[in-house]
């Protein structure tokens, strides 16, 4: 038994992370303290004045436990390596997760290449970055090796060399091709260095180079290689012009700024490289509503340094924050180098701040429109839905559909839709196996039945093993059931939940004439709703998005028994022999175009059989 008070007494007077845990064991909060006796007891305190948020965690508390450090720069690390392991809830959080692109230059082999990596390793290689877009590496990566032709293959050189003929891009002039022996290794170097002259931000040689190269190609009259310089020179005009300076200094720098409004903030992030500024990028912090800029700002880079492996020399933040000196060693320490943590108050660097700050101020905007006009068409639509039957909340639906050509192969669809959006990971299929002809009813009775008995068993297993009940695909019950119909696919549901003893509504999704839907029939009546509204157009997609599902279904099913059944049709063919032409042949179609010596090629087909096959296919020309 955990006595709290008890505990407070055993606390030391030393730096180090305490963890608070609540009755389940679950880590609801990371913190680090120069004294932790009386940081954690200040928690504890009635005297204490605490945020709401604060209150509520303290109230939630079980038991805590801590980690003693030297110092409070390893309980910084430590707090910081926590948090990201274990995400806790009560903690200000980042909410992207994201990893950087980088251009890797391998200067450990003799013929070096440039690389896309996510990751920045302590290596010999050279790495450039990070840059905000993916794409924008790779063109860069293809531009370079194209203008400086070099090699992109995976071959071990100079072992390799002369062991294999030249790839294509060899052959395309693409490559100067150091697997044939012909390219020194201070050529190559010389090829090389061009290429991290252009990583650099000088563009200027190659601009020039490549002018006087597409002159005297043009001079002559070898106009194809003009024209493909004349393309590399676009290329490398397009990448240097996307390159905005900032300075003249020619330093690496961050500068960072958010801005929030109540629940939400935004941290706006300027990557400024050799005093260029190469891109940008805005996060997203959770559980800010009680905590002032400073603590926010404080929250984003703990967690954004701990986790991203390219350190700047300089970082410029929008507000002062506690522990910044804290921070500067801490990030000093990480680089291996001096980082400077400067919170610029007059002139262009101040400006700079205030831009990041505006565009933290923009995206946030932007995104709380969008949210609003997301959650009208998914939350909204499905308070709409509730409104309309009468029901104070639904969260979960799921609809069913039934599937068969005249009577071929019936099958079901089960879709889920949570909060108005589709989750697909709960999907599922149903290959009816009572139900012989078209018989929707009865098919859809299979389904459903199936489906919660299902539902029920995994309940049981769960409980068995102490474990939520939304353990498992089957077991979390939707708050509705949307049927694919009318009264009587509705009296269906109702009489299998019956026999189930499930206490779920369900409502059918009513057509009209032209097979589109004009309303909901629940508790034995129809009921009308706006065609307009978000409601009937979520309506609309549940029952579009059941029908797709159930025919996808049946279409795939459908294609394999063709396939199949021709085959099973040929007197002595049977599963092993059928195999072994569909591995043989691409189509039906190329089995009846195929002489008797090609069938007889395949494994395990004779002549005999082969002639059978042909005159399967071909009765009426062998008679």
């Amino acid at each position: 038994m955990f006595d709290i008070d008890e505990e407070l007494r055993k606390l030391p007077h030393q730096p180090g992370v305490y963890i608070m845990h609540d009755a389940d064991d679950t880590i609801i909060y990371v913190g680090k303290a120069i004294d932790l006796n009386r940081r954690v007891h200040s928690y504890f305190r009635t005297s204490t004045k605490k945020t709401l948020k604060i209150q509520k965690m303290v109230s939630l508390i079980d038991h805590f436990e801590y980690i003693v450090t030297d110092s409070e720069l390893e309980a910084l690390v430590l707090e910081n390596n926590l948090i990201k392991e274990h995400r806790p809830k009560y903690n200000t959080m980042l909410k992207d997760d994201k990893t950087y692109p980088y251009i890797k230059v391998t200067l450990g082999e003799p013929y070096p290449r440039l690389l896309f990596s996510r990751l920045m390793k302590k290596d010999s290689s050279k790495y450039f970055g990070p840059y905000t877009s993916a794409a924008a590496v790779k063109d860069t990566i293809e531009l370079l090796n194209k203008i400086f032709g070099l090699r992109t293959c995976r071959r071990v050189l100079p072992r390799d060399i002369g062991k294999e003929r030249p790839c294509l891009n060899y052959h395309m002039k693409q490559c100067c091709g150091p697997c044939t022996g012909k390219v020194s290794v201070e050529e190559y170097k010389e090829r090389l260095s061009g290429a991290l002259s252009f990583l650099n931000g000088h563009y200027d040689g190659i601009i020039k180079d490549l002018e006087e190269k597409m002159e005297a190609a043009a001079e002559h009259m070898e106009f194809e290689e003009a024209a493909n310089y004349r393309d590399l020179l676009g290329s490398v005009r397009a990448v240097a012009q996307k390159q905005k300076i900032t300075d003249f200094t020619e330093e690496d720098k961050d500068v960072i700024a958010l801005y929030k409004e109540d629940e939400d903030a935004v941290v706006q992030v300027f990557f400024v490289r050799e005093g260029k500024l190469i891109g940008r990028e805005h996060f997203y912090m959770t559980n800010v509503a009680e905590q002032t800029d400073e603590e926010v700002l404080e929250s984003f880079v703990k967690q954004y340094y701990s986790g991203t492996p390219f350190l700047p020399s300089n970082i410029f933040l929008q507000k002062e924050t506690a522990d910044l000196l804290l921070m500067e060693e801490w990030l000093s320490e990480k680089r291996g180098a001096k980082v400077k943590i400067t919170v610029p108050k007059i002139g262009e660097k101040e400006k700079l701040v205030a831009l990041a700050a505006k565009n933290a101020e923009l995206v946030l905007t932007k995104d709380k429109e969008r949210i609003r006009r997301e959650e009208g068409r998914t939350i909204g639509a499905m308070k709409e839905i509730a409104d309309a039957i009468g029901m104070e909340r639904i969260e979960r639906v799921e609809a069913f559909d039934i599937s068969n050509i005249s009577g071929f192969q019936n099958v079901g669809s089960m879709v889920v839709f949570e909060k108005g959006k589709a989750k697909r990971s709960d999907y599922r299929k149903f290959r009816i196996k009572s139900v012989e002809g078209p018989n929707d009813y009865a098919c859809m009775r299979e389904v459903l039945t199936r489906r919660f008995l299902h539902g029920l068993d995994e309940k049981a297993k769960n409980k068995e093993k102490d474990k939520d009940d939304a353990f498992g695909s089957f077991s979390k019950f939707p708050d509705l059931l949307l049927m694919d119909g009318g009264k009587g696919q509705v009296n269906i549901a109702v009489e299998v939940l019956n026999d189930l003893k499930i206490d779920i509504p369900v409502c059918g999704m009513v057509k009209d004439d032209h097979h589109r839907t004009r309303g909901l029939y629940f508790n034995n009546e129809e009921i009308p709703i706006s065609k307009y509204s978000e409601g009937f157009k979520l309506i609309t997609r549940v029952q579009d998005e059941a029908h797709r599902f159930a025919i996808e279904y049946h279409r795939s099913l459908h294609r394999k028994e063709s396939v199949h059944s021709v085959l099973d049709d040929i007197k002595g063919v049977g599963p092993e022999k059928r195999r072994a032409l569909m591995a043989r042949f691409a189509s039906i179609d190329e089995i009846k175009e195929a002489s008797v010596e090609t069938l007889a090629e395949t494994d395990g087909i004779s002549e005999r059989l082969a002639i059978e096959i042909y005159r399967f296919f071909h009765e009426d020309v062998l008679q």
